[in-house]
């Protein structure tokens, strides 16, 4: 008895001559190859692709990658440094800034949901500066509330003046 791989091939297999002519060798002129010319390998690449049968598990796993951080306190002297930063801010609206802000960890089944978060910043213009009722900045679409800036720097070099000044 046979072997077709690690399988004893039965006496009585129906396709055993089939088997034993291996991989058909088709001429470029034959008739055969003429109504069925082979595919180019990009094509072909193409139907054994992967495709996504879990959707969105591509992206929780790839979100399990981010790196999540707890939330820096700013010391007494930032904070008025900050403040002051958004007085003249608040004055001088439209203007041009970067500013470093925490946003939370947004997804439930992170470990660092409601724990950690990460650090962005955004540049842009600042709209307006509301120190009343939200306080908070709205910028490029954007509202950062104070609580979670961390950091303001200007582009056009508008903190870098004395406070006298104004």
């Amino acid at each position: 008895m046979q072997k077709v791989g690690d399988i004893p091939m039965p006496a009585a297999f129906r396709y055993r001559e089939i088997f034993y002519r291996g991989k058909p060798r088709h001429a470029k002129t034959d008739p055969f190859r003429i109504r069925h010319p082979s595919m180019d390998l990009g094509r072909r690449a193409k139907l054994f692709a992967p495709f996504d049968a879990l959707k969105g598990f591509g992206s929780a796993v790839s979100a399990k990658n981010e790196l999540y951080e707890s939330r820096r306190d700013l010391n007494e002297e930032e904070l008025q440094e900050l403040e002051m930063r958004l007085h003249i801010l608040k004055d001088r609206c439209p203007a041009r800034i970067r500013a470093t802000f925490y946003v939370p960890c947004q997804d439930e089944n992170s470990e660092a949901w409601g724990k950690g978060g990460q650090y962005h910043t955004l540049s842009g213009i600042c709209l307006k500066v509301d120190e009343q009722i939200g306080r908070c900045l709205l910028m490029e679409g954007e509202r950062i509330s104070f609580s979670d800036l961390y950091c303001l720097e200007s582009e056009e070099g508008l903190f870098d003046r004395e406070p006298e000044d104004f």
